[in-house]
């Protein structure tokens, strides 16, 4: 008898709602702002894992997999992830692509050129630089790519992300929007905590492994005095290291950072030659971006005030 009554509130149950889209993330900082959005909702897959860089990365069969079902895919500049090129046009050739650097509301900054961020001749000879070994010249070239390490640009992609999530899942637009407007929230008191924990070292020089924090730099105010390299696929030949060793001296500069991603020993040489001290930086990091980019902050203001 109670059949025909489980039959009938079968017919009137609300359908189910349609899974979210399949989303991809290049890195890691991306990765978390995009899982931010996506909170509650669903969860987004990366793709550079386990302290890889995105500069000498390559797609794996997995990956592949993973592109070939994606209904959107998220990265940070064509520049960087020069891996994702051709499997964009085809793996995941139906995908919706979110660039961020051709998001509108972004800070562009170019590659620094001259001076202390001149690329050697020795490797502009052998072909080095920022091209490939094929000599395809990333798209964005002369743009600086590591764009997420300013907090705006970061609230400009989770403003993107959450209009493009809203348009392709309807019925989950309200909680992306939603998830958005706690991260932004939560984004703009990050900015202000780093503003604030970085003005006491804002004049103090320091070199980095590589050119990748222009942007925190650029924010905030801060005094770098060059690079180690200016492309961490390849390694700093001796000229270069003696150059950078007499301008550490003549600058006074307190710390050289290194990246976890790369290997040390080159780093340590340097800093000792010049009696600076080593600390860490990453612009990537493991986690979520708000403890990343603290951390970025604190070491550098750690290192440079000597503490």
């Amino acid at each position: 008898m109670w059949k025909p009554l489980a039959v009938a509130l079968t017919m009137f149950a609300a359908p189910a709602l349609a899974a979210p889209p399949e989303v991809v993330v290049t890195i890691q900082p991306l990765h978390s702002l995009v899982a931010g959005v996506m909170h509650g909702v669903g969860a987004p897959r990366l793709l550079v894992q386990g302290g890889a860089s995105p500069h000498d990365f390559a797609l794996k069969p997995s990956d592949a997999r993973l592109l070939s079902g994606a209904g959107l895919v998220v990265l940070a500049d064509e520049g960087l992830e020069s891996f994702l090129a051709k499997p964009l046009k085809t793996i995941a050739g139906k995908a919706e692509v979110i660039e961020m650097s051709a998001l509108p509301g972004m800070t562009l900054l170019p590659r620094r050129e001259g001076g202390v961020w001149e690329e050697e001749e020795e490797e502009e000879e052998h072909g080095h630089g920022h091209d490939h070994e094929d000599g395809h010249k990333h798209g964005h070239a002369d743009q600086d790519p590591h764009l997420w390490l300013d907090p705006a640009n970061a609230m400009a992609l989770v403003k993107a992300v959450a209009e493009t999530l809203g348009r392709m899942d309807p019925a989950n637009a309200g909680a992306y929007a939603a998830s958005a407007a706690r991260l932004t929230a939560e984004l703009q008191a990050l900015d202000g905590r780093l503003r604030e924990r970085l003005a006491p070292v804002a004049g103090s020089p320091y070199v980095v492994f590589h050119d990748a924090y222009q942007y925190v730099e650029h924010r905030y105010g801060l005094a770098p005095a060059g690079a180690v390299t200016l492309d961490p696929e390849h390694p700093p030949s001796a000229k270069r290291l003696a150059g950078l060793r007499d301008r550490l001296k003549a600058a006074n500069v307190r710390c050289v950072f290194r990246e976890p991603q790369f290997p040390a020993a080159v780093v340590g040489r340097l800093a000792d030659s010049a009696g600076a001290r080593v600390a860490v930086l990453d612009p990537l990091g493991t986690g979520a971006y708000t403890p990343m980019m603290e951390a970025l902050a604190g070491n550098l203001a750690q290192c440079l005030s000597g503490k």
